[in-house]
């Protein structure tokens, strides 16, 4: 009941953005990885299927659990690698190295060693790594203004009116907004909605040492990297503490779980997370978790009726969802900022942490949010004072 009473309009919108940029930005990814194995359309239906399940549930019972806003998504990163590491590789064999792999990150999430690596990090470098993150969708909010001058233009306009006058509302009114503007210059793609439930379809894993080394070791590394480090990096910058290791934990056993059905690899979400961590969710933090729930039971959906979401979505102009997400994550990504730049003594290391993540570079498939970090922490141990003095966070744990 508790809960219920937590749920507000706010909230569940804020949900829904997260859904709409996490699905748009990444679902095609995912096909692709499916028909690289040679997966026929139930089959890919079905990953789809077990990813909504596992994403939704997870969502939803570690939110409701902590009372914060835990968003889990599948491996964007993960599920690129595959487009292009599978080759050889049967579907049963990668049904055997996802579970592999979901079986590591089970691993490193019971032991406790996860957390306590991220334990390390200074709050300062987390929250600018937060910022290089959300930058590219600050910047594309305003860019797509050039093609769409209307349709953005409008929709900024109906974020500062809202900002000023019910800041709380602000994200669903530019939801309206851009909806309006859009249907009447013609610019939803309107069709007919095939409504249609997937169906599992079951794969009997085989274990190979081939594709253990070549898709499950991979999938892992960048899993961990590209995503369950940023994750946590955006919770806590964003004034949340909630256990790290069950948390990784049941992410991991959800997929080791649905891995048969097609669920290649789930973890914490960065980017979208973030959507439901800000004020736009709510303007009490102990409210905000109810942002993740909505987003889970959408995911929910998403898996059962994949196809038919899939279509609803696709109705949205790009310049759209874009320009949405850019103001959704404007006011996070300015308190991204302020934490990185306050702490005067790791402020070198926290924008050396902010360039490197905003500037999107690569290495070895791991994305530029873990290099960022790697930068940031090089930076501090290189720039420590000779003359120890207690640093902030040194007194609770944090720091090096």
């Amino acid at each position: 009941m508790n809960a219920l009473r937590d749920l507000s309009f706010s909230a569940a919108i804020a949900g829904f953005v997260a859904v709409l940029v996490g699905f748009t930005s990444s679902a095609v990814i995912v096909f692709q990885a499916a028909r690289a194995l040679g997966a026929s359309p139930a089959e890919t239906a079905s990953w789809l299927l077990a990813l909504g399940v596992a994403i939704g549930v997870t969502s939803i019972v570690l939110s409701l659990r902590y009372r914060v806003p835990v968003l889990t998504a599948w491996s964007t990163p993960g599920a690129a690698m595959l487009v292009t590491g599978v080759a050889g590789v049967t579907m049963p064999e990668a049904i055997g190295a996802f579970m592999v792999c979901s079986a590591l990150i089970v691993l490193v999430g019971a032991t406790g060693w996860f957390e306590k690596a991220m334990d390390r990090i200074p709050h300062s470098l987390g929250a600018a790594m937060l910022a290089g993150v959300l930058l590219q969708f600050g910047l594309q909010a305003f860019t797509s203004m050039a093609t769409q001058p209307v349709l953005v233009g409008a929709m900024f306009a109906t974020y500062l009116g809202a900002r000023r006058f019910s800041p709380r509302y602000a994200v669903p009114a530019v939801l309206l907004a851009g909806t309006v503007v859009a249907l009447a210059q013609g610019q939803m793609h309107l069709a007919e909605l095939p409504l249609q439930l997937a169906r599992p379809v079951f794969t009997m894993p085989q274990l190979s040492v081939a594709a253990i080394a070549s898709v499950a070791l991979p999938l892992f590394v960048v899993t961990m990297a590209s995503q369950n480090v940023p994750g946590v990096a955006v919770i806590r910058a964003s004034g949340f503490r909630p256990p790290v290791s069950p948390i990784i934990t049941w992410t991991g056993a959800s997929s080791l779980i649905l891995a048969p059905f097609g669920a290649f690899a789930v973890n914490l979400a960065a980017i979208t997370a973030a959507i439901t961590l800000g004020r736009e969710a709510h303007e009490e933090p102990g409210r905000r978790y109810m942002a993740a729930v909505s987003a889970g039971a959408f995911y929910l959906v998403i898996g059962l009726f994949g196809a038919t979401v899939g279509a609803v979505f696709a109705m949205f102009p790009s310049e759209m969802v874009l320009a949405l997400a850019g103001l959704a994550l404007l006011g996070t990504l300015g308190g991204g900022l302020a934490t990185a730049m306050h702490d005067e003594h790791h402020r070198e290391p926290a924008i050396v942490t902010f360039l490197v993540t905003a500037s999107g570079v690569h290495f070895f498939g791991i994305g530029a949010a873990f290099w960022g970090l790697v930068a940031g922490v090089v930076a501090t141990l290189v720039l420590r004072r000779r003359t120890h003095e207690p640093e902030p966070g040194e007194a609770d744990g944090e720091g090096f």
